[in-house]
């Protein structure tokens, strides 16, 4: 079993070039004094630095203890790559397996924008709200997690922040990170996911899977591809893990 991770936890503003920055101080490539220099001139006072410190730490810097094999897999898979994307992928996938609630955010924002391409942030709170209660600090929260998807290329807010418009999906073609961000999918859906739906599962709505899944992920050794009748396949976390 997984250990259940806090409801809200995710409650940040995070560009995505903090998160590329901590991704290669673990990977032993850069110094946390070229992190800190990356918040200081986005002009952080003490008390949000420390904040924004604690959400790289579980992102990258110091991953929980269940998910550090994880994030580190990660980490070697991304660390040599400077493409948005790529980043974004690494991001994306160590904050919806490491913060639920950014996954149900993103989840929400990507069934909202499936239809039309656009949304209104407030339909994103309203289904928030339903689950985590109608409350001040889930509509901060949830505000940041999507100020934070804006900043990471999935969508664009528009009418002052009112609405938010889908913006075209990158596409993975890393064999690799491709298995490794399904695996946070499965982290965080906590249980396994049709094959079949994988290319339009709605939390991770702003990639592209562009490998025939199958044989790709049958060849992961974190994850297993299960069959159940002759046309239903199904792909699930390794017990071990």
């Amino acid at each position: 079993m997984i250990p259940t991770a806090p409801q809200i936890g995710f409650d940040r503003f995070i560009q995505l070039n903090w998160v590329a920055a901590a991704l290669k101080v673990r990977a032993g490539m850069a110094s946390l004094d070229e992190l800190n220099e990356l918040l200081d001139a986005a002009g952080l006072g003490k008390e949000a630095k420390a904040k924004t410190r604690t959400k790289l730490n579980a992102l990258a810097l110091e991953p929980r203890a269940d998910l550090a094999d994880f994030i580190d897999r990660g980490v070697d898979i991304f660390k040599c790559t400077d493409n948005a994307g790529e980043l974004a992928a690494f991001a994306w996938g160590a904050a919806i397996a490491t913060y639920p609630y950014f996954g149900k955010v993103a989840e929400f924002t990507g069934r909202l924008t499936s239809i039309q391409g656009d949304c209104a942030v407030s339909e994103i709170h309203r289904r928030i709200s339903e689950v985590y209660g109608d409350r001040e600090v889930t509509k901060r929260a949830t505000q940041a997690v999507i100020q934070t998807q804006a900043n990471w290329g999935a969508i664009e807010r528009v009418e002052k922040g009112k609405r938010l418009i889908r913006l075209q999906a990158r596409t993975l073609t890393n064999d690799n990170g491709i298995a490794w961000l399904v695996e946070a999918a499965l982290r965080y859906q906590r249980k396994a996911i049709s094959l079949a739906t994988l290319q339009s599962l709605a939390v991770i709505y702003p990639f592209v899977l562009d490998q025939p899944l199958g044989y790709l992920l049958s060849n992961s050794p974190t994850l297993e591809v299960r069959s159940e009748g002759p046309s239903n396949q199904f792909v699930a976390l390794r017990e071990a893990i």
